[in-house]
């Protein structure tokens, strides 16, 4: 992310790899995420990624 980060307070993320964390704030940038999962029967939180991750 470039610029001045905005947090989205309603959104809390301690990604710090993510190009959408907003630094020593805990919280990301985007206006909404999508969480998603990489299991066919997701059981425990483990199995759900943040869509919305951008590697710095």
């Amino acid at each position: 992310m470039s610029g001045k980060c905005t947090p989205n307070y309603n959104i809390r993320c301690h990604v710090t790899s993510c190009a959408n964390h907003c630094g020593q704030e805990e919280y990301c940038a985007l206006d909404c995420i999508c969480v998603g999962t990489h299991e066919s029967d997701p059981k425990v939180q483990e199995c759900t990624d943040c869509q919305s991750f951008i590697k710095k």
